[in-house]
C-alpha cells in the first residue's frame, strides 16, 4: 500500500532520484527517462479521457492508466528477474493479451483502412492521437533503455500495443472511422 505524507523529500536535490531496490541514478538516466515518458503517455491519456466523445471508453482508458503506473513501477525496478510478486510489480503477459483483446474488438467495427490518416477528426481523436505519439515516445525511451540494461520484455510488448490500441481507438471514435482525415500525398505541391 503507497502512503504519501510529505511530497518533497529533498533527495532529489543532488540531481538523483531513487528506484524501488533502493539505488540511485541521475534524473537524466536512460531508465529515468523510460519512467518519465511512460507518465506524460499516462497524463495524456488522462486528457483524453476527459474529452466527450470519450465516455464509452473511460472505462478501458483509465484501467490502462492504472496499467502505465505498473508499467512505471516496473520500470522502476532495475534487474533482470522479470516475475512479479508482492512486493514487485511487473508487466504480465496477461494485460498484453488484454489490450490486444481490446484492440481486435474496436477494429471489428471499422472499415479497413484507405490511406494513412491524419491525427484528428474530432476533439476526442486528436487527444487520444496525441496521446498515441506520447507513448511511441515511451516506447521509444523503454527500447533506449533495453540497449543498455534488461527490461521485462512483456512491458515492451505492452507499451507496443498501446499505441496500437490507441490508433484504433481515434478511429472509433471518428464515428467507426467515417470521420478519419485521410492523408493525401503531394496534396499541396
Amino acid at each position: 500500500m503507497v502512503r504519501l505524507n510529505r511530497i518533497y523529500t529533498r533527495t532529489g536535490d543532488d540531481g538523483t532520484t531513487g528506484l524501488v531496490d533502493g539505488s540511485r541514478l541521475p534524473k537524466h538516466a536512460a531508465r529515468m527517462e523510460a519512467i518519465g515518458a511512460v507518465d506524460e503517455a499516462n497524463s495524456a491519456i488522462g486528457l483524453a479521457v476527459c474529452a466527450p466523445g470519450t465516455g464509452d471508453h473511460a472505462a478501458a482508458l483509465t484501467r490502462i492508466q492504472n496499467d502505465l503506473f505498473d508499467l512505471g513501477a516496473d520500470l522502476a525496478t532495475p534487474g533482470a528477474d522479470f516475475a512479479p510478486s508482492d512486493m514487485t510489480l511487473r508487466i504480465v503477459d496477461a494485460q498484453v493479451a488484454w489490450i490486444e483483446t481490446a484492440i481486435d474488438a474496436l477494429n471489428e467495427g471499422l472499415e479497413p483502412l484507405r490511406s494513412f490518416i491524419l491525427p484528428g477528426g474530432s476533439e476526442a481523436a486528436a487527444r487520444i492521437h496525441v496521446a498515441r505519439a506520447a507513448t511511441r515516445r515511451a516506447e521509444r525511451a523503454a527500447t533506449a533503455l533495453a540497449a543498455e540494461a534488461p527490461v521485462n520484455p512483456a512491458a515492451l510488448a505492452y507499451v507496443n500495443r498501446l499505441s496500437d490500441y490507441l490508433f484504433v481507438l481515434a478511429r472509433a471514435v471518428n464515428a467507426a472511422g467515417a470521420g478519419d482525415v485521410l492523408w493525401v500525398p503531394g496534396q499541396n505541391r
